[in-house]
């Protein structure tokens, strides 16, 4: 669960990591209000989960009332990357020296936390990978032995951070350490850490994505969630128990396993094919959850056709050929699909599906021909 700014700073807050004073605000009234709580210049920040908010005119600087009152209207309802904005953070214009960049990502092919640092913060750090990556400094953290001093200090000698600054630097990723672990984050972002006239590090900004399998632990984090902001497609196949992600394409996307669904996705771009999802119903999936995958599918309206791609285990054919009936009896939908049955149950379900004559429904016998015929099924041939 990726958090706003302004989320991401009350949560270092909570663990000791300095940031500007803010206030959040939903209305033009509640960020001048809050504006002049905090005292001129402020900056009002627009709160969307996407970068380059400030070359987007997200971020500006208000040194009085009427400026605070003209960039709150003019940033609320702003468009940014597709993102609309609705909500504000109002803050303390702060003092900058420097800028700093630093992060953890936990880096699954090493089964541990990796943490990077580079003096060259406040630009696309993608940018400074690709231009002198050697002024991104990085480290695995072993999870059994945790973040350590020395950690700190090499991290800030590779970086080139000033003299002065190692022990404050070495004391902020500390706790920059201590936040990603007791929250159970997959990232913790700070892009940029300023360094202030007076030598003091702070976090302007904070990127912060939390482990959503584990919030249960974390109720305080969970109320965080909202779901008026998420995809909706994703939002619907998550209340129907179904494992959906959203992607670009036109080729809807059903199989009964997780690895079984990435394949799928492979040879339908193989075939020239682009895929608008992957949806995993799980093993055993009976009709009710086809019916429900096949809603989520086509509740977006860029699918042109669906690939079912079935491999019976403990998934039974019969059951998902009785879903798609249903489906179609419940939804009339106005796609052609393509169905491949193979397994538990494959002969009654090809016979389902024969008998139920279903319009505009294609069999293959093959998870390589049916992906040929569904891409040119969405390219408007026949099949």
């Amino acid at each position: 669960m990726d958090l706003l700014e302004y989320q991401g700073k009350q949560l270092f807050a909570r663990h000791g990591i300095p940031v500007p004073e803010g206030q959040p605000a939903r209305t033009v009234d509640e960020a001048v209000a809050a504006a002049k709580e905090i005292g001129f210049p402020c900056a009002v920040k627009a709160q969307v989960k996407i970068g380059g908010r400030g070359k987007a005119g997200g971020i500006k600087i208000a040194n009085n009332e009427d400026e605070a009152r003209e960039h709150a209207n003019a940033i609320l309802g702003m468009d940014i990357k597709g993102f609309t904005v609705h909500e504000l953070w109002i803050e303390g214009a702060s003092q900058i020296e420097a800028e700093y960049y630093t992060s953890i990502v936990f880096d699954r092919g090493a089964k541990a936390p990796l943490f990077m640092l580079s003096t060259k913060g406040g630009m696309d750090i993608e940018e400074v990978a690709e231009s002198d990556p050697k002024a991104i400094a990085s480290l695995h953290v072993d999870p059994l032995i945790g973040f350590q001093d020395f950690h700190g200090r090499r991290l800030a000698f590779e970086a080139g951070v000033d003299a002065d600054l190692v022990r404050p630097i070495g004391a902020f990723l500390h706790k920059l350490y201590a936040t990603f672990v007791a929250e159970e984050a997959t990232l913790v972002e700070v892009n940029p850490l300023i360094v202030t006239p007076e030598r003091d590090v702070k976090a302007l900004d904070a990127k912060v994505t939390l482990d959503d399998s584990a919030l249960f632990r974390h109720p305080d984090n969970a109320q965080l969630r909202d779901p008026s902001a998420e995809d909706p497609q994703e939002q619907m196949a998550k209340e129907r128990g179904l494992t959906y992600v959203k992607l670009d394409g036109d080729i809807g996307i059903l199989g009964n396993g997780a690895g079984l669904v990435m394949s799928t996705l492979d040879v339908v771009a193989q075939f020239g094919g682009k895929p608008a999802n992957f949806l995993y119903a799980g093993g055993g999936s009976k009709a009710e959850a086809i019916t429900s995958a096949v809603e989520v599918i086509l509740s977006n309206e860029s699918v042109k056709a669906v690939l079912f791609n079935i491999f019976g285990g403990i998934t039974r054919c019969d059951e998902v050929a009785n879903g798609l009936v249903e489906a179609f009896n419940q939804i009339n939908p106005q796609v052609p699909f393509v169905v491949r049955l193979d397994g538990t149950n494959d002969v009654e379900g090809r016979k389902i599906l024969a008998e139920a004559s279903l319009p505009n429904v294609h069999t293959a016998s093959t998870m390589d021909e049916a992906a040929q015929k569904v891409v040119e099924l969405a390219k408007g041939g026949s099949a």
